[in-house]
């Protein structure tokens, strides 16, 4: 733990007392960004020390990350189980099987529902013309939740939120490395384009292509800095068309 403390004066926000859900975020980007290390011990006690808190927001956090894969309860205590490629890859899968299923909801939905998806876009435009690319990804990421909103499909929605703050980290890093988000901000609107006409068969061939464009450059970024596996090259599936980082 005692790499843990050193981080803290940097990578943990300086304030006298942190709120749960900002324990919770800090803990995750230090595990998926590798500053925590595979295997660390997370103790309580010296957790609630570092971040100014009582033990309580400390549980609550580690339950969580506990739900979303980033770390493991055994006997001896919670230890950093981290992301692998193979992880990235499942957590792909499911993005995909999850996120073409609401596209392919929103064929029945009011053609107005799509106005959902309008501030989004108008804000990773702007973001991409000021090259700010942290307010890129959070926008990006508002865009592809809104699928859920106009499919109307609430344990779509749930489903889609239990791996969405793992998606944004990983987002923000990935994007951060994007000279020009103008091929990405296209690519999302060629999606909402291609929705808004009916288009939904087209509309998912793109949402595909787009993602695995997503995971094929995170893989590659991670295998190259922050993992220590490599993922196997599946030569059946189609190399990636458009450049896009959500």
């Amino acid at each position: 733990m005692d790499d843990f403390d050193s981080l803290a004066g940097s990578i943990i926000a300086p304030r006298a007392k942190v709120l749960g859900d900002q324990v919770l975020e800090q803990l995750r980007v230090l595990i998926i960004t590798g500053k925590l290390p595979v295997g660390t011990h997370l103790v309580e006690s010296q957790l609630s020390t570092t971040f100014d808190v009582s033990r309580g927001p400390i549980r609550d956090a580690l339950a969580q990350l506990e739900i979303e894969g980033l770390v493991e309860n055994r006997r001896r205590g919670v230890f950093v189980r981290g992301l692998t490629t193979h992880d990235i890859d499942e957590l792909y899968t499911v993005r995909e099987a999850i996120e073409v299923a609401a596209l392919r909801l929103t064929a029945t939905a009011p053609r107005e529902s799509w106005d959902l998806a309008l501030a989004p876009l108008a804000a990773m435009h702007a973001a991409a013309a000021e090259r700010d690319h942290l307010t890129f990804a959070h926008a990006d990421m508002a865009f592809h939740a809104s699928f859920y909103a106009i499919a109307d499909h609430r344990r779509l929605q749930r489903v889609w939120q239990q791996y969405e703050p793992t998606f944004a980290v990983l987002l923000e890093l990935t994007t951060a490395e994007d000279i020009d988000l103008g091929p990405s901000y296209e690519s999302h609107v060629e999606i909402h384009r291609q929705a808004l006409d009916g288009e939904i068969d087209k509309a998912t061939v793109s949402l595909q292509e787009h993602l695995l464009g997503s995971r094929s450059r995170l893989v590659s970024a991670f295998a190259r800095s922050t993992l220590g596996d490599t993922f196997p090259e599946d030569s059946s599936r189609p190399s990636p068309q458009k450049g896009s980082p959500s």
